[in-house]
């Protein structure tokens, strides 16, 4: 009775602690799941170590998961910083529009080229800085087919500009409502198209006279009865207009090799004496065959030096300044050509004439191809209105500087200044 008794105790006060113990699991579980809740609430801060059991195992699990995202977050975060470094280096122009037109971001370049400011214009309305309105209207059709091309030096724009800027504007919607600008400066573009179009009838203009003389003395020839004199007359007028052709095509031939030409090393020397000479032959020719009465020429040296680069090149420099000077400079009139070392070591070429001067205004457009201030009088003495254009690719490919200096009535002044390392003295031959 009694062994019955405590069996009976025994087996209520184990199912008594086995309840008890699967109430205090239950508890310690719920608590473990409460707190890991309020770590995950807050980031995961505070997640403790790996313990024992499945939690322990859990929180590990949980643990490198939010390392792993984080790690994620930080390669995108980079990933998103180097491509908008990226976006900032471009020479064109990104701005991104929110879907009531404001600005979200932009790069430096579209910036500049808008005038707005990047940081203080955010959330902006890009319709509100850039009043072009091309641009405007452009912005607000949604028809986004094709660009708009637009001055953005203009009164419409947010800070004018002292010089002239085309822009090229395309809009990319994306995301909805949002859109992405894409801005390219074209001014340069646009100059070389129109100097190429100048250049194409500049040169048609210069090629169809000579031979409309042709044409024309061709046809006299054939069509009326002329003695030997008349006909040798008309033979050496034709001779003198395809002379002109020839002269026209070698110097665009020349300049064709200039602009596609790697520039000369500075390993060949060439004495500048030699050079000069060949420019005095040439000039006292010319001289002759312009001017009755010629010029007074005269060459000085004040160094025997050398220089290095393309003698053919140098050669042709030196020689179309000194031609233009001989050309503009009346017959009886003086031409100095002058070569001098200056203390700092670089060379000097320089060509001074009495001609009749060149007004301020036509000076900086000298080096254009076919620019000249009398076209009656170069196309008379020869010329072809390519001279100093072929000077100035010549100087710049030697690193040389064309310096222009002029006064009306009283003369002209043209100069190479020759780099100190283009230029040394001249050696002695071994005999």
């Amino acid at each position: 009775m009694a062994a019955g008794a405590v069996g009976l105790f025994g087996w209520k006060f184990g199912w008594l602690g086995a309840w008890l113990g699967a109430v205090l699991w239950l508890g310690l579980d719920a608590w473990r799941a409460e707190r890991l809740l309020r770590v995950l609430r807050n980031d995961a801060a505070g997640l403790p170590t790996r313990g024992p059991g499945v939690w322990g195992e859990l929180s590990e699990r949980i643990r490198k998961l939010l390392r792993d995202r984080e790690q994620q977050t930080r390669q995108a975060e980079d990933r998103l910083q180097e491509f908008l470094a990226a976006i900032q280096a471009s020479p064109n122009g990104v701005i991104l529009l929110d879907e009531q037109g404001r600005i979200e971001w932009c790069n430096q370049t579209a910036a500049s080229q808008f005038g707005i400011d990047a940081e203080r214009d955010l959330l902006q309305h890009l319709a509100n800085l850039v009043r072009d309105p091309a641009f405007v209207a452009y912005l607000a059709s949604w028809n986004y087919s094709r660009d708009v091309v637009i001055d953005a030096s203009g009164p419409g724009h947010a800070h004018q500009r002292s010089h002239p800027v085309r822009l090229s504007v395309q809009v990319h919607p994306y995301a909805g409502n949002r859109r992405m600008l894409l801005t390219r400066d074209i001014t340069a573009l646009e100059q070389a198209e129109a100097m190429r179009r100048d250049f194409v009838a500049n040169v048609s203009h210069e090629i169809r006279t000579p031979l409309t003389v042709l044409a024309g003395f061709v046809e006299t020839l054939q069509n009326l009865p002329l003695d030997a004199n008349e006909r040798t007359r008309y033979l050496a007028l034709m001779g003198q207009q395809s002379h002109r052709m020839e002269t026209l095509v070698n110097d665009l031939l020349t300049l064709s090799r200039l602009e596609g030409s790697a520039a000369p090393s500075g390993n060949q020397w060439i004495r500048t004496r030699a050079l000069l000479a060949q420019c005095e032959d040439e000039g006292r020719g010319l001289s002759g065959r312009l001017a009755p009465l010629g010029h007074r020429l005269s060459f000085t040296i004040d160094a025997e030096s050398e220089m290095s680069g393309a003698p053919t090149e140098l050669q042709s420099a030196m020689s179309n300044l000194l031609s233009n000077a001989i050309r503009y400079t009346p017959g009886g009139g003086e031409v100095a050509v002058s070569w001098k070392v200056l203390p700092d070591g670089r060379g000097e070429y320089a060509v001074r004439d009495t001609g009749p001067g060149i007004a301020a205004e036509h000076i900086p457009r000298l080096t254009e191809r076919f620019y000249r201030i009398d076209r009656s009088r170069s196309r008379e003495t020869g010329g072809t209105g390519l001279g100093l254009a072929i000077v100035k690719h010549i100087a710049q490919r030697h690193g040389a500087e064309l310096r222009i200096e002029s006064t009306v009535g009283k003369g002209s002044r043209f100069a190479l200044l020759f780099p100190a390392a283009r230029v040394r003295e001249a050696r002695v031959l071994a005999k």
